[in-house]
């Protein structure tokens, strides 16, 4: 069967349709099943289900395939809620109970701890979740004219390709970002530079409190669209533009070259972009591409959490790495503690020190380091720290913590983590070469329906 498969794929024939059983969900939420000795990751199957499914890539050692039917349904599986599920590669899972989700995420963590980490928690968390649709306040759209049919997509690429979903509306972004979808389809194929404009970038705030009531923009989101040009924009480009901004009360910038070159388009004197959390009496300014959660209802209990396991104390000496513009170490520091917070990044440093002004906050300094280049000398140099707070990319925080040694450790750090393999990878090295015990760990759902796996996790010094 083995060389038949290989010599279909080699002459261009369409892989055969197989059966089999599911036995879990990877990390990209695809179905795991074995055949033949390998092991087939299959696109749109549950744990439990009996399917049949076809190949599209073939491997040594491993297959990727798409369900063709579901003979046996998992009893976690729902109807999908958005009607470009399947096509649309933005969310994987919309077809398995929101429950089920998390608790998948859950697993994923726990399972990514021993086997990279060989460690365990001590204490796994009740897991945080929010609202299930709408939440999303980022996000970066493809554009792509079509010449033949003389329109426009504008929307995520499709799964798995890197073409553009054919699609009018969201269910996962803010809905009144949704429904400009369709709208901004009808603009961009009216401009000149319509197959010269290749993504748009999104970003949603708070309303402007300093808006008059009499405002039409009063209580209303601020919504700012970057869009992406590769050609100079003619008069009737900018008088569309303009009109399309002030139809749907938004704000227009572009971008055409790197991210130097974001700057307003219209209006030039829009509304400043912000977040808040009410609960630390804190409200941070942003630039529309400069890096926030996407879900602002999910970063308060983020917040909330890590400093509960954090337990910042008035007159501690805390370090914030990877603090982006402040989103933690501008509630560490309304504790009272004395804090640093570092980033590689000197953009969003000046929007920390300027949020710090902002909510007249003084003990906190800000330091543009590469964190990915620490090392024991550069990490005494900063001096001692009674507890550590780390939030890194994806890539983790492997060189920081690998810097640790008698002269620089702290009580206890909370790890923020974007990506569960990394944040294994980095606790293994905590417990076992630095001398911590992992108390806790549990996923935050930032992303609900995606294979997404935000995480937080506790280290105490052992004595």
């Amino acid at each position: 069967m083995r060389k038949r498969r290989s010599k279909a794929q080699a002459e261009n024939i369409p892989a055969p349709i197989l059966t089999a059983v599911i036995e879990s969900l990877d990390q990209e939420g695809r179905g795991v099943t074995h055949y033949e000795g390998k092991t087939i990751f299959v696109d749109g199957a549950l744990p439990g289900e009996k399917v049949t499914f076809q190949s599209h890539r073939i491997k040594p050692s491993y297959e990727v395939a798409n369900v063709v039917e579901v003979l046996k349904q998992s009893n976690q599986r729902v109807t999908p809620k958005c009607p470009h599920f399947g096509l649309c590669g933005g969310c994987k899972l919309q077809h398995l109970d929101f429950a089920a989700q998390v608790a998948t995420k859950q697993r994923l963590l726990e399972s990514d701890l021993w086997h990279i980490g060989k460690v365990k928690a001590e204490n796994m968390l009740p897991p945080l979740y929010g609202p299930t649709w709408g939440y999303r306040h980022k996000a970066r759209l493809s554009v792509k004219y079509v010449e033949k049919k003389q329109r426009v997509l504008v929307g995520f690429n499709e799964k798995s390709t890197r073409f553009v979903a054919d699609m009018n509306s969201c269910e996962v972004l803010v809905p009144e970002v949704s429904v400009l979808i369709a709208p901004l389809q009808d603009l961009i194929v009216q401009l000149s530079i319509r197959d010269k404009l290749p993504q748009i970038e999104l970003a949603v705030g708070e309303p402007d409190a300093t808006e008059p009531n009499d405002s039409v923009q009063a209580g209303k989101s601020v919504i700012v669209l970057i869009l992406r040009i590769m050609g100079p924009l003619t008069a009737q480009d900018e008088v569309l533009l303009k009109a399309f901004a002030d139809d749907h009360g938004v704000q227009v910038w572009t971008q055409t070259k790197g991210p130097d070159t974001i700057k307003p388009f219209y209006p030039l004197n829009g509304s400043v972009l912000s977040y808040s959390l009410p609960e630390f009496d804190l409200k941070y300014p942003f630039k529309p591409n400069e890096f926030t959660q996407v879900n602002p209802q999910i970063n308060q209990v983020m917040i909330r959490r890590a400093m509960q396991l954090l337990s910042p104390k008035a007159g501690e000496k805390i370090a914030d790495f990877f603090c982006g513009i402040g989103n933690f170490t501008l509630p560490i520091a309304r504790s009272g503690a004395q804090v640093l917070g570092l980033e590689g990044l000197a953009n969003l440093v000046d929007r920390a020190n300027e949020s710090a002004q902002l909510n007249e906050i003084n003990h906190v300094k800000f330091g543009v380091a590469d964190l990915f280049k620490m090392t024991p000398e550069s990490l005494t140099g900063l001096g001692r720290f009674n507890k550590w707070l780390v939030d890194p990319p994806r890539d983790g925080a492997f060189e920081l913590v690998k810097s640790l040694d008698a002269n620089n450790q702290p009580e206890s750090i909370v790890y923020v983590s974007c990506n569960p393999a990394t944040l294994a990878r980095d606790a293994g090295v905590l417990v076992n070469e630095k001398g911590y015990q992992l108390k806790a760990a549990g996923v935050i759902n930032m992303f609900p329906h995606t294979s997404h796996v935000e995480s937080i996790a506790l280290f105490t010094l052992n004595h």
